[in-house]
């Protein structure tokens, strides 16, 4: 399904890095609750993501990655997340996060 240019600008991916990485119990599948700093104009928010077979809490901090910060809140048991972690699936479904070659400024846009 081909999408317009139009479509593609109105999604919001941008740079963060991942300040805390908590276990999420509560998750239906293996998942962490990750904070993560967008910079001054968007700030801090929240997401839960099922990136446990890949990295390790300790990994994820200070680590860089791409979300998309437009989408409407989610709430995900008792946890409310405020943006979407991207990644790949691997050959056996486990995801790899979406980073950035060089580091960038927090909250930086693709364009």
């Amino acid at each position: 399904m081909e999408i317009s240019w139009g479509d593609f600008e109105k999604v919001d991916l941008r740079v963060g890095t991942v300040l805390e990485a908590n276990d999420f119990p509560e998750a239906r599948k293996p998942a962490y609750q990750l904070v993560i700093d967008f910079g001054q104009e968007i700030g801090l928010l929240k997401s839960s993501a099922q990136i446990t077979k890949h990295y390790s809490k300790e990994d994820l901090i200070g680590r860089q990655i791409v979300a998309v910060v437009n989408f409407p809140k989610k709430q995900i048991g008792k946890f409310m997340s405020e943006c979407l972690v991207t990644g790949f699936a691997d050959v056996n479904g486990d995801i790899v996060l979406t980073s950035v070659e060089r580091t960038l400024p927090n909250g930086a846009k693709l364009i």
